[in-house]
């Protein structure tokens, strides 16, 4: 037996459609003013709305922050999965190169989404538990390779940990499900800092008379870097 979602009433295809047109808007303010300027007042205005009715559906500049903060990350998110699903299941180099350059990608189609969650804070904001599920989908792509890579035997010999280290981490030893050895997990999350550490670098300005600007050169300035993290990682 199959069913079927009900239809939508006028009422909730219309707070769809102006929470649609909002976040739209935010967005504009967002890549002219920057996250720390954002106001639902200027969104409103924007809008043609008073700011009473935005309130009806954004209660306040910090709930509108984490709908952007959400969308972004699943909009990453969804970038990196499709790109690293396109990859075939045994090739853990190429589905960790995928999974990179789908987050330089998003990222320099998206510079100011990119720096509302990898920038720095935006000042009285506390991001709240809702976001962190989207913000561990590019994590979980990442780890999810090295726990398959581990299980097919293909992982480099693991040398010891720091003791003080490996308490340092207990909190995200879970987060590969208790799979990994800390030395093969110390050395994904040095590729995950050094995937966003390289995109960051790129998209800020830091390689500046340091990489040609061409856009030919700094992909493979990138895939280079990239490669060198996957040798890191047993990967290459």
């Amino acid at each position: 037996m199959t069913t079927t979602a009900a239809p939508r009433t006028a009422r909730e295809r219309a707070r769809v459609e102006i929470t649609a047109e909002i976040l739209d808007t935010a967005r504009d303010h967002l890549a002219k003013d920057g996250a720390a300027a954002l106001s639902l007042r200027a969104v409103a205005r924007d809008l043609g709305m008073v700011s009473s009715a935005v309130y009806r559906y954004v209660p306040n500049r910090d709930a509108l922050l984490t709908m952007l903060i959400i969308d972004a990350y699943d909009s990453l998110g969804n970038a990196v999965e499709k790109a690293e699903r396109s990859v075939r299941r045994d090739d853990y180099l190429q589905r960790f190169l995928a999974t990179c350059h789908a987050v330089r990608t998003w990222a320099l189609a998206h510079p100011q989404e990119y720096a509302l969650i990898y920038g720095s804070p935006v000042p009285g904001y506390a991001a709240p538990t809702d976001t962190i599920a989207p913000a561990s989908r590019v994590p979980t792509v990442l780890i999810t390779i090295l726990v398959e890579m581990y299980a097919g035997g293909r992982s480099p010999k693991s040398s010891p940990v720091d003791p003080v280290v490996s308490t340092a981490i207990a909190g995200i030893r879970g987060f590969s499900g208790g799979l990994l050895p800390d030395d093969l997990l110390l050395r994904g999350m040095a590729a995950w800092s050094g995937l966003f550490g390289a995109v960051s670098f790129e998209l800020y300005g830091h390689l500046h008379n340091v990489v040609a600007d061409g856009a030919r050169a700094r992909r493979a300035y990138f895939e280079h870097q990239m490669r060198q993290v996957a040798v890191g990682l047993g990967l290459g």
